[in-house]
């Protein structure tokens, strides 16, 4: 029986195509800008060119954003934009937390790298607002723990660890400082765009963890 695909998006797709529209139209009016800018200076033609090299870009990135949906399926996690990449959790090279900050939002994400064809996948944990934010269900945690338990890898197994850990905060509705993947992310300092954490941080982290 083949297994059924279980999505791994941590924003639902309505909020996901409403920050696409937003990010869209901003593309379109510094786009248009700039290029009205240029154009003052240049000409009609330039002003067009600078235009559509401004915008057409973010709209683009814009457009891929929301045709991103992550999913597990076995052992092989996929995310599908443009194209579609995988990457078989039972075959990684490199799998690491990481902690992006945009305009007051951290974001705590696994960064997994492996077969079969060594690409990198950038899966949402969890991202936070103050004390508030949006995790990932119950059963796509225990399901995503499960499977880098049974990897076989110690690098896996840590995190494997990590995500139990958010559980167990979970089912005793644990604070938000009592939780493991906040804790990670309330732990980067402030000002960095993206920061990956050390495994040996990540590693002396769960150990620590009751």
């Amino acid at each position: 029986m083949t297994a059924q695909p279980l999505p791994l998006d941590l924003h639902d797709p309505v909020s996901v195509r409403r920050r696409s529209r937003l990010v869209t139209v901003t593309a379109l009016v510094v786009g248009a800008a700039f290029g009205g800018l240029v154009g003052l200076i240049g000409g009609r033609l330039p002003g067009v060119i600078a235009a559509v090299v401004v915008g057409l870009p973010l709209v683009l990135l814009a457009w891929a954003e929301s045709r991103r949906r992550v999913s597990l399926t076995g052992t092989l996690l996929s995310v599908r934009a443009l194209g579609t990449r995988t990457v078989d959790l039972h075959a990684l090279t490199a799998v690491d937390v990481l902690v992006t900050e945009v305009r007051g939002v951290r974001t705590v994400s696994l960064l997994v790298t492996g077969g079969p064809s060594g690409r990198t996948i950038n899966l949402g944990l969890a991202s936070y607002v103050g004390n508030g934010g949006r995790e990932l269900g119950i059963v796509e945690l225990r399901t995503l723990a499960d499977v880098l338990a049974g990897a076989g890898d110690p690098r896996a197994l840590v995190h494997s660890e990590l995500l139990v850990a958010q559980l167990r905060a979970e089912a005793r509705e644990a604070g938000a400082g009592e939780r493991p993947l906040f804790r990670l992310a309330s732990a980067v300092p402030a000002g960095r765009l993206a920061q990956r954490l050390h495994p040996d941080t990540v590693t002396s982290f769960v150990a620590a963890l009751d």
